[in-house]
This record gives structure tokens, sequence and C-alpha cells, in this order.
């Protein structure tokens, strides 16, 4: 579980044309953030971005496998692998990026909120 600082550069610059993508530690992997929202990690040098029941078709269409941080025999987190061939081209990393917010947005939209005391 670790993320080589190489790597995390060429993510980064790959995913601008989305927009502004800032970076946090976490975990021993790399959690990536874009207009507020937590939308994908980094970990053992590869990408991972977050799904939802509306966008995991997609994915699977590509062939993406989901996130298993404690190894195959466990269950998949709501995050895919985008293949190195994609993320290699940054026009054709965008939609995917969008689709990985969009989720991210309908996760954050859903939550519910604590009154304050």
């Amino acid at each position: 579980m670790s993320v080589s600082p190489s790597y995390k550069a060429f993510v980064l610059e790959q995913l601008s044309a989305a927009g502004t993508v800032t970076a946090r530690s976490m975990f021993g992997g790399v959690g990536l953030y874009c207009q507020g929202l937590f939308f994908a990690l980094i970990d053992d040098d590869t990408l991972y971005l977050k799904v939802d029941d509306a966008t995991r078709p997609e994915f699977e269409r590509l062939g993406s496998q989901p996130f298993r941080p404690f190894g195959d025999a466990s269950p998949g987190m709501q995050y895919y692998g985008l293949p190195a061939d994609v993320l290699e081209d940054r026009a054709a990393v965008r939609p995917w990026v969008e689709l990985a917010l969009g989720a991210a947005r309908r996760k954050a939209s859903g939550k519910r909120r604590r009154p304050k005391a």
C-alpha cells in the first residue's frame, strides 16, 4: 500500500483537465479531491475512481475491478481502477473523472447533516 511520488505527480497532471485536484495522504494511499469532493484514491500506484449504482456498469464494461484494500478475497469498495491506457490519454481521462465526480456529488447530497447543538 504505497504510492510513488512520480506516479502521484503523473496522476495529478493527467487529472488537471478536470479542474484543480488536490491530494491528501491517507492510510498509506492518497485521497484525491476536486471541487471539495473526495472522488478518487491512489493505492499501489493504481488510480481508483468513485462509482455508484449509476456509474459502476460503465467501469465494468471497461474491464475495471473494484479497490480491495484487504486482498482479493475482501469485499470491493465503491472505487474502481482506471486502466493505464485510459489514464495515459488526458482527453480520455476527463469523462471518467466526470463520472466519478457525479458519483461523489450524489453521495454528498444524500448525506444527512447532523443538527448543530
